[in-house]
């Protein structure tokens, strides 16, 4: 194993980017997905504020995006010191599994040695300093043991929107072993792992060694491998053999594909002030609001006798909200959502219909 003291220089970070974002419909489009808005209202995308958060880890040069082929240019675009190589397009979308195999080859090849850290490109923590702590223990664990580790986060309260991860015994550090996954639960089971104190939200945030990840690939999703293992990474036949090769792949989240089955997962419970920014209705939870729990982004409102909704619209628009309550209203220069809160989830299919 690796000196536990590694040097930074072998720490790498990957960035998730291409993802769709249909469940922030309208704001979110096909053209241009949540990741690249600026949907906290705070002058910074979020695909910014997640390059901007891992800077004081490593350098820009070892900042890596992989997003989809046509956001490109939008990434490149968002974080112009980023360097062009750096910008890693997909062919296709087949979901994580591919993703984390196709940047974790690519960086292997350029460094035997290096160390991992795989986020998403729309998360949201406000305890940045607290964050890079405990991914620095992360990575310290990783480069020591041929494990895979996930940032898992202490519940606030019995949510039935993540997926959980039941821990065991503290190896060190911090780190405990996975007991195992469990799926979104219902409201009474996700109170059960309240009350038992030894379930986390699975943040998707990982960290790992890029042998420790082949070698778990290898052996829990051998097909990606046979796929992408041979591809000549960093030369002039990349691009091509990724266009013929990568649509190849299955379609599988790396949950799936590895995570629900290694012997070699731990997590690392941390407290950072996250939220995956999933749908209107987190949002709405982290956003300031009045006293009736209405949050309004853009726009002049007056709003009466509402209670509990978020509101969103063109700047320079007036809108006047009476007798509505734990609603969505998003309005955008082509489209105009009004939906329940409690029925969000369902705005994806809705989308799918259109």
């Amino acid at each position: 194993m690796k000196d536990s003291l590694q040097n930074n220089d072998n720490t790498y970070v990957v960035i998730m980017a291409g993802g769709a974002g249909t469940r922030f419909w309208p704001a979110s489009t096909e053209a241009h997905p949540k990741q690249f808005l600026d949907i906290l209202g705070l002058g910074k995308t979020l695909l910014q504020m997640t390059y901007e958060r891992f800077l004081p880890l490593v350098p820009k040069e070892r900042i890596y995006v992989v997003t989809n082929r046509k956001y490109e240019d939008l990434v490149a675009r968002q974080l112009p010191k980023l360097p062009e190589d750096n910008i890693l397009g997909e062919p296709s979308r087949n979901n994580t599994a591919p993703c984390m195999a196709y940047a974790t080859y690519k960086i292997l090849d350029i460094d035997p040695e290096a160390n991992i850290v795989v986020a998403s490109s729309d998360h949201l923590i406000l305890k940045e300093s607290d964050f890079l702590d405990r991914i620095r223990i992360a990575l310290s664990f990783t480069a020591d043991h041929d494990a895979i580790c996930c940032l898992g986060i202490h519940p606030s309260r019995p949510d039935t929107g993540y997926g959980y991860i039941h821990f065991g015994k503290d190896v060190g550090s911090g780190i405990h072993k996975v007991v195992e996954f469990k799926e979104k639960p219902d409201l009474e089971t996700a109170k059960e792992y309240l009350d038992e104190g030894n379930y986390i939200w699975n943040s998707g945030i990982f960290i790992f060694s890029g042998t420790s990840m082949v070698k778990a690939l290898r052996e829990y999703a051998p097909l990606i491998c046979d796929l992408l293992a041979e591809v000549p990474y960093n030369s002039s036949e990349e691009y091509q053999l990724l266009e013929e090769r990568y649509p190849l792949t299955p379609n599988i989240s790396i949950d799936y594909a590895v995570m629900e089955s290694a012997e070699n997962i731990y997590t690392l419970p941390a407290d950072i002030g996250w939220s995956d920014l999933g749908t209107w209705g987190s949002l709405h939870a982290e956003l300031q609001k009045d006293e009736q729990g209405n949050a309004v982004q853009s726009g002049k409102s007056i709003i009466q006798d509402a209670n509990g909704n978020l509101i969103r619209v063109q700047p320079g628009k007036t809108v006047v909200i009476r007798g509505m309550n734990n609603m969505i209203v998003v309005d955008e220069t082509d489209a105009l959502l009004i939906f329940p809160m409690d029925q969000e989830q369902e705005i994806k299919g809705v989308v799918k219909g259109l």
